[in-house]
């Protein structure tokens, strides 16, 4: 191990000069020299340099991201190897778009740390009564993990119009998300769907409800994202004027996780060019459709989910709409979201590298400067064997670790 290890870990936060590194500019790799001071980047060197590290002709790149995913939450038996593994695969910055709220005091110094993954929760997330996800709490619960206790009110609230609204809202912000969560499932069937009980967990909020809930929401300084399945969901969504789309539509099918028509989940040449003009961030959330075996018995479902996926995925890109990568994979990191993203052939790798080192960080936190290696941004940086440019799979290829001017070892 280097010696210069010890005297960088007994430091608060070192003066650090990095030497022979290649740095992602946002469009290129350049050669250049570049320091660490207080935890940010600067272009000038430090009175008093504490350590020099050699990068050895590494591809130096913003960390990157998880803007989806649900596994960094107390009650996850895997919670230290999960956080390890976040670290390891290069993955600083995760958002949580639904969680337990009381589970979050368990995570206390192990998250949001100088020395750990960076995490925003919404908590429980507003959608109709018998909508998603109050299935997952009648799993947990007949599964003994969880009880009665855990649902209205905790992982979600059922808010059916405006007095359900009115009468929960204060203990919604009294739970102090760091965002709003809320629910559209089949949207264009609302009616029919919510008082069939066939329909349970396939369902959410009346879409006539969502703008209502985001106004409240901005008022309250609180970003708004809403979980879709269809392009119906997508532009009510849109119409209501939330702030991030969780999910491409169609990214498990239909309710039976089958596609025998992917025409509901197109999304509209029009809604893609509102959801460009008005800023609004798409997590893509496909890569569980890797998971299928493209040569086993469902290789037509994989064919048809690929084919529905990077469609939806070349308008969207075609707009310029803001694109951020989750991968909604419990057991997993984004990883696996971004080589099936590079393997589908939508992006250049250069597009797809920018999607995930920079915007997808900028997306889950637009306050703060990272994704981004110029003076002034928080010091935080991976380091890859081989150049992604060339080889999209080199982002797997981590040889150094720094956040905030700290070197991490997984």
């Amino acid at each position: 191990m280097p010696s210069f290890l010890p005297l960088l870990f007994a430091l608060q936060t070192p003066a650090i000069a990095f030497v022979n590194g290649q740095w992602f500019n946002g469009t290129a790799f350049v050669r250049r020299t570049a320091y660490a001071a207080g935890g940010v980047f600067t272009t000038r060197q430090p009175g008093h340099v504490d350590t020099t590290l050699d990068l050895a002709g590494g591809f130096v790149v913003p960390p990157f991201a998880e803007a989806h995913n649900h596994n960094v939450e107390g009650a996850n038996p895997g919670l230290d190897d999960l956080l390890v593994r976040y670290i390891r695969d290069g993955v600083f910055y995760v958002k949580n778009p639904n969680n337990l709220p009381g589970a979050r005091a368990s995570l206390a110094g192990r998250v949001n740390v100088p020395t750990g993954v960076d995490v925003i929760f919404s908590n429980g997330g507003l959608t109709g009564s018998g909508g998603h996800p109050a299935e997952i709490v009648r799993r947990n619960t007949a599964r003994g993990l969880w009880t009665g206790s855990d649902g209205e009110g905790a992982f979600y609230w059922a808010v059916d119009g405006r007095p359900d609204l009115d009468r929960k809202w204060p203990a919604i912000i009294a739970g102090k998300p760091d965002f709003i969560k809320t629910y559209l499932l089949y949207s264009e069937d609302y009616v029919r769907r919510r008082d069939d009980t066939t329909y349970f967990g396939w369902r959410g909020l009346d879409p006539a409800l969502l703008p209502r809930i985001v106004r409240r929401a901005h008022r309250a300084g609180l970003r708004v994202s809403t979980h879709v399945e269809t392009a119906a969901d997508f532009h009510n969504a849109l119409a209501a004027g939330v702030d991030e789309i969780n999910h491409t539509p169609g990214f498990r099918g239909n309710e039976h996780t089958q596609l025998p028509d992917s025409h509901p989940y197109e999304i509209a040449d029009a809604d893609a060019r509102w959801a460009a003009r008005h800023g609004t961030v798409v997590v893509t959330t496909l890569g569980g459709i890797a998971t299928i075996d493209a040569r086993g018995q469902d290789s037509l479902l994989r064919k048809s989910l690929d084919s529905l996926a990077a469609r939806n995925l070349r308008l969207l890109k075609r707009h310029g709409v803001r694109l951020a990568v989750g991968s909604d994979s419990y057991r997993d990191t984004s990883v696996r979201e971004g080589l099936y993203l590079s393997g589908l052939g939508m992006f250049t790798n250069l597009e797809l590298l920018r999607m995930w080192s920079v915007e997808t960080g900028r997306a889950i936190f637009p306050g703060r400067r990272i994704g981004c290696l110029e003076s002034g941004c928080e010091a935080s940086l991976l380091v890859l064997a081989g150049d992604p440019l060339a080889d999209f799979s080199n982002v797997t290829h981590i040889t150094l670790r720094v956040k905030q001017g700290r070197l991490l070892i997984p």
